[in-house]
């Protein structure tokens, strides 16, 4: 034991003193290194656990991770023997994985959401991701910080911030936020402290963070991926997706991740004989000859972004493209009320059932424990912002009423029928394309975020794809684009995505102090 804390606080040290040699490395990269026998996984987790220490524990202190799996090397080592014995699993085989603290895991560490009212409470299973991502072969690093119960508590909430795990910081300005709520897997990545994570979203957990922090972010159709062992918001809006620093390692990690379950529904709606080898299904040349359609309106975006739009979209049209332009989403003003009453109702009944799912020795039995709970621990749970959207929650009824079925109804036409499935049919397009939202804002724990507007709504309130990836910066901040259109099109968009990043490379490595 003293032998190997002693190589971990020397690697510690040297992550501090040297620079990281894993920097920007691609999974690709980090497998061939292991194939050839230059690279082992216990080596290579040793090396991220030795950056957290150094950036994230302390340093700038980015506060991404909430805590690290004490088993990780042990997993590692076993990986090691297997690819010794000749048997690899596959492209993520050794490879360290971060998830995001909403995501079950059966093990030793916790899975709490960011809040003290689940510390010590055990999932009964893994996650069904997880599961998958264990027979893939990946090390599970350990669990990052985020928005507190994925952001959907106060008003007024702090972006990254949680009470297990306090503020996390955007790895490039770290007084400004790295948006909520998969706000620690998106600064995770960015600042190299694993290869990749894995995120959630409800309404752009995953498409923000990844465009303030200068990374790739997937929101899958709701479906593709399992939600089976996730703490819950939205029945109709939740996924959980891939986060990584290129498209293809977005891709290499979400065919990892996509499994129809049983346990969750929305998986039997895939198409029969939907392949899911995203990374090999990458077409090259993507841009050239497409159709891509660009919103520009009512995203509440600063009109001083529409320079570095106007770049992205140039670039496309240099690789091929036919740009169109559309002008505002129609429909995007009337989804937000009906939307947020959508999820007061999804999230009361979706949390009664997970919580009721720990079992007998969870403390916590219903939202109205949380409520509780939260009241009686004011001091550390409500010291920044309340719990307004969870009293709000509470107070709603069952998925029979009237009220939700309208709402949910609402949502559905304004973004589907009436939203992208007529952009892309009456334009006929490949994909819609947006600035995912803003720059990073700075981070304020007296009046909470302010937002600098996005385009997440109308693909995650559908239940569509979503693709973020860098286009540039404002200011010296990330500014993502997003790709998206209709259900089950992961392939087609992960394409377009994976050329436009082909052509621009704007992804630029944090520097950090």
């Amino acid at each position: 034991m003293k032998a190997k804390f002693f190589l971990i606080f020397s690697l510690v040290l040297a992550t501090a003193r040297a620079g990281f040699p894993y920097a920007e490395a691609t999974v690709e990269q980090l497998q061939a290194q292991m194939q050839s026998g230059t690279l082992t996984s216990v080596r290579l987790t040793q090396a991220y656990l030795a950056r957290i220490a150094a950036v994230d524990q302390s340093g700038p202190q980015l506060h991404a991770v909430i805590e690290v799996n004490p088993d990780a090397l042990a997993i590692a080592a076993a990986l090691d023997a297997e690819r010794k014995a000749g048997h690899v699993r596959g492209p993520l085989h050794g490879i360290p994985v971060l998830l995001k603290d909403n995501i079950a895991t059966r093990d030793r560490m916790e899975t709490t959401a960011g809040s003290l009212a689940l510390v010590g409470t055990r999932p009964p299973r893994d996650a069904t991701l997880v599961a998958a991502l264990r027979k893939a072969g990946a090390v599970i690093l350990g669990k990052t910080n985020l928005s507190e119960w994925a952001n959907f508590r106060g008003e007024k909430a702090v972006s990254g911030w949680s009470a297990r795990g306090g503020q996390a910081r955007n790895p490039y300005a770290l007084e400004r936020n790295p948006s909520g709520s998969s706000s620690g897997s998106a600064a995770g990545v960015a600042a190299n402290l694993c290869a990749i994570a894995v995120g959630s979203e409800t309404d752009g957990s995953i498409v923000s963070p990844a465009s303030v922090c200068g990374i790739v972010g997937v929101k899958p159709t709701v479906g593709l991926v399992s939600r089976a062992g996730i703490i819950p918001i939205s029945i109709s809006q939740d996924t959980a997706g891939p986060l990584a620093r290129t498209v293809r390692d977005a891709a290499l990690l979400l065919e990892a991740m996509s499994a129809a379950d049983p346990a969750d529904p929305a998986t039997q709606a895939r198409p029969a004989g939907m392949a899911t080898r995203f990374s090999a299904q990458l077409v090259p040349g993507a841009l050239h000859g497409a159709r891509i359609g660009v919103v520009r309106g009512n995203f509440g975006l600063a009109p001083m972004l529409e320079p570095l739009l106007d770049r992205a979209l140039a670039a496309m049209k240099a690789a091929g493209a036919e740009v169109v332009d559309l002008g505002e989403f129609p429909g995007f003003d009337r989804a937000g009320a009906p939307e947020l009453d959508v999820l007061f109702y999804e999230f009361k009944d979706g949390m009664n059932a997970y919580l009721r799912s720990l079992g007998p020795d969870s403390r916590m039995k219903s939202l109205s424990d949380l409520i509780a709970f939260n009241a009686a621990h004011a001091d550390q749970e409500l010291s920044f912002f309340g719990q307004e959207l969870f009293v709000k929650a509470q107070a709603k009824g069952p998925l029979t009423d009237q009220a939700y079925l309208a709402a949910r109804a609402t949502c559905l036409l304004a973004t589907r029928a009436e939203g992208i499935d007529a952009l892309m049919r009456d334009h006929k397009l490949d994909a819609l394309v947006s600035l995912t939202n803003g720059p990073a804002w700075l981070t304020d724990s007296i009046n909470g975020d302010s937002y600098t507007g996005g385009s997440s709504s109308p693909a995650a309130v559908a239940g569509y794809p979503s693709v973020s990836v860098p286009a540039g910066e404002f200011r010296g901040l990330p500014v993502g684009i997003s790709f998206y259109g209709q259900a089950w099109t992961e392939t087609k968009l992960l394409s377009l995505a994976a050329d436009f990043e082909k052509h621009t490379h704007a992804r630029r490595e944090p520097v950090l102090p």
